[in-house]
C-alpha cells in the first residue's frame, strides 16, 4: 500500500509538470536559507511558483516574536466557531488547545451549536446537544469518544456566541450561511474581525451562473473591510481529533504579515496538525470543493472492485480536471496550489477514506444489484443510513458543476466530471466510469 500511494503521488506530480522543491516553512529553515531559496527561484519560474506563488516575502525576512504578538489596540483575539458537527468539533480541539497557550488569544473559544436533542450514551435519555457538550466536553452524536478542551464552550444563541469575536471559523453547511450572516455582521468586532472558512463547496451566482467562492460570499455579506480566508487540506475529522499527524493549508491575505501569521498559529499544532500558508484562496477553496466530485468516481471504482491502477488513473485525470476548472473560471490560481495539502493530499485522502467515497461505493454496489431506486432518493437513503446526520458534499457539487459546464458548452472538456454526474443522477451504468478516465488536451484557456 505504501508503494502504491507513492506511485500515485509521483504520477500526479508529473501530470502537473511541476518539479518538487524544498518547502519554506519558517520553523524549518533559517532566514538566510529562505533568502537563498528565493534568489534561486528567480531563475526557475516553476520552482518559484511551487507553493502557490510568492509566500510572505516580507514575513520571511521579518523576526516576529510570538510572545509579543498582540492584536491592534492591545486586545486579545476572540475565536468563535460557527458549527459543531464532526469537523467543527475536531478543529475545536486544536483551536481550544492553541487558544489556551498562545499569549495573544483569549483562552475561551465559543462554539455556536444548532441545538437538537441527543441521546446520552450512559442511559439513553435525551438532552440538548449544547448542554451535553458543556457537561461532558464531548459531542456524543457527531464526534463520540473525543474529549473537547474545557475552554471550548457550546452556545446555542448565535448573537451571544459571536459577540465581539475577532476570528470567525466557519464549519457549517454553506446553505445555512444566508440565515446566519446578518446576525454575525451585527455582533462581531466591527473593525478587527476576519474569517476562515473550512466549508468545502461552491456557490453559483443566480444571474451569471458562474461559480462564487464561499469565502467571497461571506465577505460580501459581512461588509466593510471584513476578509475571509480558507483552511483546506487532507483532514479527515476523526483523525485530526485523535491527534494523528496531518497537514493543512491556510489560504489567506488579511493585509498584515503579523495578522496572517497570528491566524496561522491559531490553527498550527505541530507535530500533529501542521499548517502552512499560501495566498491563493481561490485555488485552495476550489480544490476543496471539486475533490468531493472526484471522490464519487473513486467510490464507483471501489464499488466495481477495480484495483489501484484504475484509481490512480482516476485521481490523475481528476486532478487535471480540477486544474482545468480553475484555469477557466478563476484568475491567478497558482499551479503550486495543487501540490499543497489542500490539493493533491486532500484529493488522495478523500478518494481513499472520505465520506463521499464511502457513500459512492455503496451507491455503486446498490446500482449493480437489484436496487434501482431514483438516484436522488438513493443518495438521500445512503446519507441517512451511513452519515449519522452529516451531509454529503459530492452529489450536490457534481450537480452544480455539471449545470455550469453544460451552460458554458464545456462538457466535452471534462469527461470525468461528466461521467460522474451522469452515473450519479442520469441513470448511466456505474460500469461506464472508466470511459471518463482520459485527458482532453493539456492547455487551458479561459472561456469567459
Amino acid at each position: 500500500m505504501i508503494f502504491r500511494n507513492a506511485a500515485i503521488t509521483v504520477t500526479l506530480l508529473l501530470s502537473l509538470q511541476i518539479t518538487p522543491a524544498v518547502p519554506t516553512r519558517g520553523e524549518e529553515y533559517s532566514s538566510s536559507l529562505r533568502r537563498r531559496h528565493r534568489r534561486a527561484s528567480s531563475n526557475n519560474n516553476i520552482l518559484y511558483n511551487f507553493r502557490g506563488g510568492v509566500i510572505d516575502d516580507k514575513y520571511d525576512d521579518a523576526s516576529i516574536d510570538v510572545a509579543t504578538m498582540k492584536v491592534e489596540g492591545g486586545e486579545e483575539d476572540k475565536i468563535c466557531i460557527i458549527g459543531s458537527g464532526n469537523w467543527g468539533c475536531a478543529i475545536a480541539t486544536v483551536l481550544g488547545r492553541n487558544a489556551a497557550r498562545l499569549p495573544f488569544c483569549n483562552d475561551r473559544v465559543n462554539m455556536w451549536v444548532f441545538d437538537e436533542q441527543v441521546a446520552l450514551p450512559s442511559d439513553k435519555t435525551t438532552a440538548k446537544l449544547s448542554d451535553v457538550i458543556n457537561a461532558l466536553h464531548e459531542n456524543v452524536k457527531y464526534l463520540p469518544g473525543v474529549k473537547l478542551p474545557s475552554n471550548v464552550i457550546a452556545i446555542p444563541d448565535l448573537k451571544e456566541a459571536c459577540k465581539n469575536a475577532t476570528l470567525l471559523v466557519f464549519v457549517t453547511p454553506h446553505q445555512y450561511l444566508p440565515d446566519l450572516l446578518p446576525t454575525l455582521r451585527a455582533n462581531v468586532h466591527q473593525t478587527r474581525c476576519r474569517g476562515v472558512s473550512l466549508i468545502k463547496g461552491l456557490e453559483f451566482d443566480a444571474e451569471t451562473k458562474l461559480p462564487v467562492l464561499i469565502s467571497k460570499s461571506i465577505e460580501r455579506a459581512m461588509g466593510g473591510s471584513f476578509k475571509c480566508g480558507a483552511l483546506m487540506g487532507a483532514n479527515i475529522a476523526d483523525e485530526v481529533a485523535r491527534r494523528q499527524m496531518c497537514e493543512s493549508t491556510l489560504a489567506c491575505d488579511f493585509g498584515d504579515d503579523e495578522c496572517n501569521e497570528r491566524t496561522r498559529l491559531l490553527f498550527d499544532e505541530p507535530p500533529n496538525f501542521r499548517v502552512s500558508r499560501i495566498r491563493d484562496v481561490a485555488g485552495a477553496e476550489t480544490c476543496g470543493a471539486l475533490k468531493n466530485v472526484v471522490a464519487l468516481g473513486a467510490g464507483f471504482v471501489d464499488g466495481l472492485g477495480f484495483g489501484g491502477n484504475t484509481k490512480a488513473a482516476l485521481l490523475r485525470v481528476g486532478l487535471l480536471e480540477m486544474a482545468r476548472f480553475c484555469d477557466i473560471f478563476y484568475q491567478g490560481v497558482e499551479r503550486g496550489t495543487f501540490l499543497e495539502s489542500c490539493g493533491i493530499a486532500d484529493l488522495i485522502t478523500t478518494c481513499y477514506g472520505g465520506r463521499n467515497k464511502r457513500c459512492a461505493e455503496e451507491f455503486a454496489k446498490l446500482q449493480l444489484g437489484e436496487h434501482k431506486a431514483n438516484c436522488d432518493e438513493l443518495w438521500n437513503d445512503i446519507e441517512l443510513k451511513m452519515l449519522n446526520g452529516q451531509k454529503l458534499q459530492g452529489p450536490p457539487a457534481a450537480k452544480e458543476v455539471y449545470a455550469l459546464l453544460m451552460n458554458r458548452g464545456l462538457l466535452d472538456s471534462f469527461p470525468l466530471f461528466r461521467s460522474i454526474y451522469e452515473i450519479s443522477f442520469g441513470g448511466r451504468p456505474v460500469s461506464t466510469i472508466t470511459e471518463g478516465i482520459h485527458v482532453i488536451g493539456t492547455t487551458f484557456v479561459s472561456n469567459l
